[in-house]
């Protein structure tokens, strides 16, 4: 049950929800690190800024969160917003003053409920996403599988900004240069996890559903490394041009932990720019949130409903905190929440321990997570990615026909071939179009006997069915007794009304014989009757 205290569902955690939801914070720790820190780095940022982003999206979203399942951190799909925005502002402190802004913003959208715009996106588009960053996860992580690493972790567009490749090329050049250390240990990383899942679907052992696979693949890929250091030097990952590591920035000796975070320039509140980005960053990231709720929901297993209204609240006050000490722009992430719920969450509790688990990390965990290989992690997200985009959702949605299966293709196509945002616009438009076609497919029904024709008004009449009717009318034969009956319709458009009266002509030249019944202009909705109290 969703409740207006967030705390509510922490002061009823029990034993049997911890057992899921502590290995599945762990799991998503895994994927949420090197996405934290490749982020940042896309943006043009500092590395810290993308884990302190990571923090406030699990800890602090995660306990205001109106979803129980949903995973909050820095998003890809803002980094070339924040490139941008950093360039044109000067600093990274004066950018930060903008994301304070566009967290107030959010805020003010939450309590406005603004969230329920998000029901408006087409059933097969938030198929379509959900598939297409399944398969955009799998070709991203194909390369650092590969070892190699010229592109950053997290980018989900096709053009890649970093080395001038697409998705495609990447993967050609990744196989050109294949590191046979990468390739080994992420072959056996992705063997083990599929043999993993398989004995926990069959096994009836609490063990294997509750331990994180994750976590036992990053070990084989730290221990087939260091082996490599010393018996096979060549194969070794830790000595390459680029680092197939994760790099976690380690604090300097004797320096503050606080030395981390950055804090906003408030003194460019003068420029107006600062609040044209803000508002941006709000409308953008809002836009990722609400979409990726919806996609949540209908992943969760246990079918909860997410308050839209409530999450933009958390979202914005989570924006306004990342902004005051130094953190990237936060939305809620497709690609850290479907961990999340495959590896078994239960609820909110394992957000909150993936930001405890980045906190750790950032202040006490470094050298020891900087000797992870990227090749096994990406084994982890190849995996999620196959989970979203699973062969038979494609044959599942086909069989519910072309009004479906067409906006859900287009939405995929357009995602893995642009980016998330044109992806999801296209296929909007592409859905919105085919509800329309199909809604007004049906408006009136034809019915003939010999030369007795009734044409009647199932429902409202708008100029989008000047075509069908026109059609209707063309297929009038001479002899024909044709009455046009429009008593169900409430509204019968300008146009529509005007090709019904010029058609009087058509009929008499044509010895039709047309009569017009209960069809006016801009009928009004009828009132319904008022209803008398029964006596006692």
């Amino acid at each position: 049950m969703q409740s207006d205290n967030p705390f509510r569902t922490l002061q009823n955690y029990r034993a049997a929800f911890l057992r899921q939801d502590f290995p599945a914070g762990i799991s998503v720790f895994l994927v949420a690190l090197p996405l934290c820190l490749g982020i940042a780095l896309a943006s043009g940022a500092p590395l810290f800024s993308g884990l302190v982003a990571g923090m406030i999206g699990g800890i602090i979203v995660g306990l205001l969160s109106g979803s129980e399942v949903s995973v909050s951190g820095p998003a890809a799909g803002l980094a070339v917003i924040v490139a941008d925005a950093i360039a044109k502002i000067g600093s990274y402190e004066a950018f930060l003053a903008a994301v304070v802004i566009a967290g107030l913003i959010q805020l003010l959208l939450g309590l406005l409920k603004a969230g329920r715009f998000s029901s408006f996106f087409p059933d097969s588009v938030i198929k379509g996403m959900l598939v297409a960053i399944g398969l955009v996860i799998i070709l991203k992580q194909i390369p650092h599988a590969l070892g190699r690493d010229n592109d950053y972790e997290g980018e989900f567009e096709f053009a890649q900004l970093a080395d001038g490749e697409n998705t495609i090329s990447e993967i050609y050049r990744a196989i050109e240069t294949a590191s046979p250390g990468a390739v080994l240990i992420s072959a056996l990383s992705l063997a083990f996890l599929i043999i993993w899942e398989r004995t926990a679907g069959r096994s009836n052992r609490t063990f294997f559903r509750n331990f994180p696979g994750a976590l036992i693949v990053v070990f084989i890929g730290i221990g087939l490394n260091e082996f490599f250091r010393t018996a096979m030097p060549t194969w070794y990952l830790g000595d390459t041009a680029h680092q197939h590591m994760v790099q976690v920035p380690i604090i300097a000796a004797g320096k503050s932990p606080f030395s981390i975070f950055d804090f906003p320039d408030f003194s460019v509140l003068a420029n107006p720019q600062v609040y044209f980005i803000g508002i941006t960053i709000a409308i953008v990231a809002s836009l990722e949130t609400l979409l990726n709720l919806e996609a949540s929901d209908r992943l969760d297993p246990h079918r909860r409903v997410s308050s839209p209204d409530k999450e933009l609240i958390a979202q914005g006050i989570g924006n306004t905190l990342s902004g005051m000490i130094g953190g990237l722009p936060v939305t809620s992430v497709v690609v850290r929440t479907t961990a999340n719920i495959y590896s078994g969450s239960r609820s909110r509790m394992s957000s909150v321990l993936h930001g405890i688990f980045l906190l750790v990390a950032v202040f006490l965990g470094g050298p020891l997570l900087n000797l992870i290989p990227l090749s096994c992690l990406a084994a982890v997200l190849i995996m999620v990615g196959y989970k979203l985009a699973k062969p038979k959702i494609f044959k599942s949605i086909y069989k519910d026909g072309r009004t479906q299966f067409i906006p859900f293709i287009i939405t995929v196509l357009g995602i893995i071939f642009t980016d998330l945002l044109i992806g999801i616009a296209i296929g909007s438009v592409v859905g919105i179009l085919f509800v329309l076609y199909t809604n007004f497919q049906s408006t009136f029904s034809v019915t003939r006997v010999e030369n007795k024709v009734l044409i009647l008004f199932e429902k409202d009449l708008f100029f989008l069915s000047k075509p069908q009717l026109k059609d209707a009318l063309r297929s009038l034969r001479p002899g024909d007794e044709v009455i046009i009956d429009g008593s169900r319709a409430q509204f019968i458009d300008h146009d529509i009304y005007h090709i019904l009266l010029d058609f009087k002509d058509t009929a008499q030249s044509q010895g039709i014989r047309y009569e017009l019944r209960n069809v006016e202009l801009n009928v009004q909705p009828k009132k319904a009757p008022k209803l008398v109290p029964a006596m006692e």
